[in-house]
C-alpha cells in the first residue's frame, strides 16, 4: 500500500499557546477497526458506525468476558456489546478477566503486527465505555491519530469514568460528546487532542439512561464524521489545553458516598438531580432510628410550597411526615433552602420495595414516629 505524506495536521492554538502542526500520513482506504467497549453506550456507538459502510472494511469487537455475578454468583452477566456484535455477525474477542493480564493481551489478527512495528493508517482502534485503560503496548500498535475514544462530555470538562452522572448531579443545562485521541496513561487520561465534538442541551427530565443513549447516538455520528474527514484528509485535532483557562471539573467513579442524602445541605432540587444521575447504579440512601438504612425511590420536588408547609410546620431539615393524599401518598421531607421533597416509595436493606404508606404504618407500629414525624440523618 502506498501512503503519501500529506499536509500537516494543524492544531489550533489560543493566546496562551503557540500555533503548531504535526505532520502525519493519511490513507484513502476504508478502515479496519478494532472496537473495544461493553455497555449500552458502546452498543449505540457501534450501531452508528455499523451503518456507515463507507468508512470501514472490517470491524472486530473486543469486550469483557462473561462473568457470574449477584448473590451466590447465580447470574451470568454478558457484555451487551458482545450480544450486539453476535447479532450483526461481527467477530468478537474477549479480553482477560483481570487488569494485570489485560496489560499483556495480544489483540486478534490482523491487529497484531510484529513487535515494534506500527500498523498502516487504515487500521484504527476505537474505545467507547470500555471500562479499561488501554496499555501502552496496545496503543503503540496504531498510529497516534488512529487511537480514538468516544467520551460523553465536552472535554476538558468531566474527565473520568462517570461524566454523564456528574453533569446531571451538577444540574448542568448542556453537555456533549467528543472523539479524542487516546494517549498513553503517563501522558494523561481523557486528555488527548479532540478530533470532533458535538454539544447538546440536557432536557429538564433527563436521567442517566436517557442522556447516555442520546450522547451515544450523537457520539457515533461524530465518530463517523471524524473517520470520513480522515479518509478525505481534512481531519483536524485541537489540543484540550487551549480550550479552558480554568481547572475543569472531573468525573470520578460513583461510590457509596455519592448515594448518601444530606437533607441539611442538599435542596430538594439537588436531591432529584442526584437521583436521576445515579439511581441506575446506586439508590439514594438515608438513615433513621437505630441506624436503619433506607432507600429513597422516585423523589420529586414539591411546588408550590405553601400548600404543604402546614403539614410539616417549622420542623428542621431531615424531618419527614406522611401525606396520604398528594400524588397518591408519600413522604414529605424538609430539605435545605426551605425546600420540600416528595418520596412515594422506599426500601429497607434486604427487604422489598414498599409504598411509603406501607413503610410508614410499619415504623409507626414500632414506635419510631413521634408527633407524626420521623427524623432522617445522612449517616449513622
Amino acid at each position: 500500500m502506498l501512503v503519501g505524506l500529506q499536509r500537516p495536521r494543524v492544531i489550533a492554538a489560543s493566546s496562551k499557546a503557540l500555533t503548531f502542526a504535526r505532520w502525519y500520513s493519511s490513507t484513502n482506504e476504508a478502515f479496519k477497526i478494532l472496537f473495544l467497549g461493553r455497555s449500552e453506550f458502546s452498543c449505540l456507538v457501534l450501531e452508528e458506525l455499523w451503518k456507515a459502510t463507507d468508512v470501514w472494511s472490517r470491524i472486530h469487537v473486543a469486550t469483557h468476558p462473561d462473568e457470574w455475578k449477584g448473590r451466590n454468583r447465580a447470574q451470568l452477566s454478558i457484555s451487551p456489546l458482545k450480544i450486539l456484535a453476535t447479532e450483526r455477525d461481527i467477530p468478537v474477542s474477549e479480553i482477560p478477566h483481570t487488569k494485570p493480564a489485560f496489560k499483556s493481551w495480544k489483540p486478534p489478527h490482523p491487529f497484531d503486527p510484529p513487535t515494534g512495528s506500527i500498523l498502516p493508517l487504515d487500521y484504527v482502534v476505537i474505545t467507547a465505555s470500555f471500562g479499561r485503560i488501554l496499555p501502552a503496548a496496545l496503543l503503540r500498535r496504531f498510529d497516534a491519530s488512529r487511537r480514538l475514544n468516544v467520551h460523553p462530555s465536552l472535554l476538558p470538562l468531566y474527565r473520568g469514568p462517570a461524566p454523564i452522572q456528574h453533569v446531571l448531579m451538577n444540574g448542568r443545562s448542556e453537555t456533549g460528546v467528543c472523539v479524542i485521541e487516546m494517549m498513553e496513561r503517563s501522558k494523561g487520561i481523557d486528555a488527548g487532542p479532540i478530533w470532533g465534538s458535538s454539544k447538546i442541551s440536557i432536557p429538564h427530565s433527563a436521567d442517566f439512561t436517557s442522556l447516555r443513549d442520546t450522547l451515544a447516538i450523537e457520539g457515533g455520528k461524530v465518530l463517523v464524521s471524524v473517520l470520513r474527514d480522515m479518509l478525505n484528509n481534512t481531519a483536524v485535532a485541537t489540543p484540550q489545553d487551549v480550550l479552558s483557562d480554568v481547572d475543569p471539573p472531573r468525573a470520578s467513579a460513583i461510590t457509596f458516598e455519592d448515594s448518601l442524602v444530606d437533607f441539611d445541605k442538599m435542596s430538594a432540587e439537588v436531591i432529584c438531580w442526584r437521583y436521576r444521575a445515579i439511581s441506575a447504579q446506586r439508590p439514594l440512601i438515608t438513615f433513621y432510628g437505630p441506624g436503619v438504612k433506607l432507600q429513597l425511590h422516585s423523589p420529586s420536588i414539591l411546588t408550590p410550597l405553601a400548600e404543604f408547609r402546614t403539614k410539616i410546620g417549622d420542623a428542621p431539615t431531615g424531618t419527614a411526615v406522611f401525606d396520604a393524599h398528594f400524588r397518591g401518598g408519600g413522604l414529605l421531607i424538609r430539605c435545605a433552602e426551605g425546600s420540600l421533597l416528595h418520596v412515594p416509595r422506599v426500601k429497607q436493606e434486604n427487604k422489598t420495595l414498599l409504598l411509603a404508606s406501607e413503610w410508614w404504618n410499619g415504623v409507626k407500629g414500632l414506635g419510631l414516629v413521634v408527633n407524626e414525624q420521623i427524623k432522617f440523618v445522612p449517616r449513622i
